[in-house]
């Protein structure tokens, strides 16, 4: 079928030897966990919970580390804490993480003065480097893309169930440059409180001990199914159902870019049990979009697709109603998420950069919205590090555009910084209190 962003490789049997070895190794997730996400999305559908999606714009091969793995995990713990004790919902949390290698290109060469090159799609198709031997897609790179997954998986799973995510650890997740910002306050005292009705908790006989709940946490991983290779390779049949499970992740997503209804990313996603995500830019309409949910969900199972809304803090209001309003008329079960990341990004000082009012204002406008619409605001997506970054300007420590050469390390687009992906939260937790019905806020004012 017809497919857009497709890197030309030069040797196709070197292609195809790859392909078939990823094709024999074992999978990186399980069915059983994919089906498990999917129930649980199927709440944030019905207004039960709320999607937390996040993490790098593309990993990196020269970036991989243990201290860098656990450093945005603690992040993401804090921000679904603080999410979690606004809402008085569960927090679904799924990262960009362990496979989100490939990215889409606006054009197909990038050129510097007089030199014109191949862009850079990842780490998983050629190397960021500006010379005619990195912008070579390789593919080999592949299975040092499958390897780096399996390594982060395996220390994202030790985190999650192994005591780390314990809400006893509450205090402990705080990284050193946030503790003295205006989130890291607010953190701990928010923090405070989760100690003293644990200790309660304690006192009555329940501990972490007696109740894994309080120690562990489900965490699940997803990437945009960008190189469809790579993707049908680890796609596997599920042996206690028969269904096909892309086994690179637990949930993939279609981007802006490849969600032409008749071509190939479309076809392939719609033929896997996965729950799958949609992101939805300002040239998608009503009726495009219905007919990309038929192919999708035709079954209109709950937890199935999330729609990620991308269309820039100028822009949402324009767009986002009309979607809203035909979905719903519609009765389709879908999960609303907010991305406030892709439709934002400008060019301060010589580098590409988001601003952080204009991030918080997508967000406000996409809950108004649904406020509006009698709608669920389910979800957000963010592009986000555990590091000490300057990538995007604004939030609590202002950064400026003159800043952003200070600690800029990023392998595509900017992200939020660890205390900038704190603030969002406490915002959007705000939002999220707001949004309670009237009687849990009074439910929640006099308790």
């Amino acid at each position: 079928m017809p497919i857009q962003q497709v890197p030309a490789y030069p040797d196709v049997d070197a292609l195809r030897a790859v392909e078939a070895q990823l094709a024999s190794f074992p999978p990186l997730v399980f069915a059983g966990e994919a089906r498990k996400l999917k129930k649980q999305l199927a709440s944030v559908a019905a207004g039960e919970a709320f999607l937390l999606q996040g993490g790098d714009c593309a990993e990196s091969f020269v970036e991989h580390g243990a201290d860098n793995i656990r450093d945005f995990f603690r992040v993401f713990l804090q921000m679904s804490v603080v999410l979690t004790f606004a809402a008085s919902q569960p927090v679904v949390k799924v990262g960009r993480v362990a496979g989100q290698f490939a990215k889409p290109r606006s054009s197909d060469n990038e050129t510097k003065g007089e030199v014109t090159l191949p862009s850079y799609r990842g780490d998983i198709i050629n190397g960021i480097d500006f010379d005619a031997a990195s912008r070579v897609p390789d593919p080999r790179r592949q299975v040092m893309a499958y390897r780096q997954s399996a390594a982060t998986l395996n220390l994202l799973r030790a985190f999650a169930q192994g005591g780390y995510a314990s809400l006893e650890n509450v205090h402990r997740w705080m990284l050193g440059f946030v503790s003295d910002s205006p989130q890291g306050e607010k953190y701990e005292s928010l923090a405070h409180r989760i100690t003293e009705t644990m200790d309660f908790m304690k006192a009555v006989g329940i501990t972490s001990e007696t109740n894994h709940a309080l120690r562990e946490t489900d965490f699940y991983t997803s990437h945009e199914a960008l190189l469809l290779g790579y993707e049908e390779a680890l796609t596997r049949v599920d042996s206690t159902s028969g269904d096909w499970y892309a086994t690179s992740g637990h949930m993939i997503w279609i981007g802006d870019r490849t969600r032409q209804a008749d071509h190939a990313h479309i076809e392939y996603c719609r033929g896997i049990k996965n729950p799958l995500g949609l992101k939805c830019g300002p040239s998608i309409t009503p009726d495009n979009l219905l007919e990309l949910i038929d192919k999708l969900n035709p079954e209109n199972e709950p937890g199935r697709l999330t729609l990620i809304a991308r269309f820039g803090s100028d822009k949402v209001e324009e767009h986002l109603p009309k979607l809203v309003r035909a979905v719903k008329a519609e009765g389709r079960s879908v999960v609303w998420s907010c991305d406030p990341m892709h439709g934002n990004t400008i060019t301060a000082a010589g580098y590409k950069t988001r601003p952080f009012d204009r991030i918080l204002k997508e967000v406000q406008t996409f809950f108004d919205v649904h406020r509006a619409e009698g709608t669920h605001p389910g979800g957000i997506h963010v592009e986000m590090t555990g590091k000490n970054v300057t990538e995007c300007t604004g939030g609590a420590r202002a950064i400026t555009a003159e800043e952003l050469q200070d600690r800029y390390h990023t392998h595509c687009d900017p992200r939020l910084n660890a205390d900038q992906a704190i603030e969002l939260a406490f915002l959007v937790s705000d939002l999220l209190r707001d949004n309670r019905p009237a009687e849990q806020q009074k439910q929640a004012a006099s308790a």
